[in-house]
């Protein structure tokens, strides 16, 4: 059995006249060029620690397959507004786990992807649990978090954005949610 014990967000943008060769430049800001990536789903495990991304790179070694949540987005059209966003919702009991969504869009800022991000883990975190959920009415702006059934449940995101590259090679943005595991059994 595989449980990721820690976790760290990551985002990059890649620019090139092929697709492949973009995304990899993405993968290279990001700092996971050098790993076997395995996508996975949404679920941020009980007790995972969020880690700093410095922190996490130094753990994990060239050619280590690595799980994590990524959003891409690409484009080859020049100016084109792309982003990619990753959310995370947390509850405040770190026995529960909490849920991570991936975003990706075209047209829109990098702000507004994030905080939809965030908006879109936090529902589906609540439908998870079977609470019903109004983004607009759970909001605490002062206190920045979500109150849900008497939870509250805090978020973040990593997002990024780009225009497409104005002589229309490709431009490619990722923002990923990278897996520490620790291996039981």
């Amino acid at each position: 059995m595989i449980i990721p014990t820690q976790m760290f967000f990551t985002k990059g943008l890649g620019v090139h006249k092929e697709s492949l060769q973009s995304f990899e430049y993405a993968l290279r800001e990001a700092g996971i060029e050098k790993f076997n990536i395995v996508p996975v789903s949404s679920i941020f495990p009980p007790k995972c620690r969020l880690i700093p991304r410095k922190e996490g790179l130094k753990i994990l070694r060239p050619g280590q397959i690595v799980h994590c949540v990524m959003a891409k987005n690409s484009t080859k059209e020049p100016n084109r507004v792309i982003t990619a966003s990753i959310g995370l919702a947390l509850p405040t009991d770190e026995k529960t786990y909490g849920y991570i969504s991936e975003h990706h869009s075209f047209g829109e800022s990098a702000r507004k992807a994030g905080d939809y991000s965030e908006d879109l883990a936090a529902s589906m975190l609540a439908s998870t649990f079977g609470i019903k959920f109004d983004v607009d009415e759970a909001w605490n702006e002062k206190k920045q978090v979500f109150k849900m059934s008497g939870k509250i449940v805090k978020t973040r995101n990593t997002t990024k954005s780009a225009k497409g590259d104005p002589k229309g090679n490709w431009t490619t943005v990722i923002a990923a949610a990278v897996f520490i595991s620790e291996h039981i059994g």
